[in-house]
């Protein structure tokens, strides 16, 4: 399955969201209390820009006159329609057996982990497009000590 790194973790503090392009795709990243979750950003209802609506949490009544905020920054509005959806599963709140957002994994990863994968391979090769020259330049040690958000895209088929 392609790995996309779509980020650092402190470029999307708690409760906010950064939006990227992935392999044709728009896909809305959100840092959910220290958590990454990764939704289509497009509503399964009308199309609509889903990952831009506005986040809230879940109201909940065990009797009548006694309410419990819960999952504080969990559901995700669409700013269309209002079709609300659980930042966690892509499930929507109205019909969650039935409707629901294309999900993605995400990781955490350090860059030295990410680093090593890419010197594993062929270190010689040419960037992709491009035919290996006559001419090799000076290259230095790197580092990186940042971690990473990699959002993992399944198969093809969109």
């Amino acid at each position: 399955m392609p790995k996309y790194i779509v980020g650092t973790t402190d470029e999307i503090p708690p409760g906010q969201r950064k939006i990227v392009e992935v392999d044709g795709r728009s896909i809305g990243i959100f840092n959910v209390g220290g958590e990454f979750f990764a939704l289509r950003n497009r509503c399964p209802h009308q199309g609509g820009p889903l990952c831009t609506g506005r986040l809230a949490g879940y109201l909940q009544a065990e009797i009548p006159g006694e309410y419990r905020y819960t999952r504080p920054g969990e559901i995700l509005r669409c700013p269309w329609h209002g079709w609300e959806f659980h930042i966690r599963t892509g499930q929507s709140w109205f019909d969650p057996a039935r409707v629901r957002t294309r999900r993605y994994a995400v990781s955490v990863e350090p860059g030295s982990v990410l680093l090593e994968t890419l010197d594993a391979d062929d270190p010689d090769a040419p960037a992709p497009g491009l035919q290996k020259g006559p001419y090799v330049a000076e290259t230095y040690p790197v580092s990186v000590d940042r971690d990473y958000i990699v959002v993992e895209i399944p198969g093809q088929g969109r």
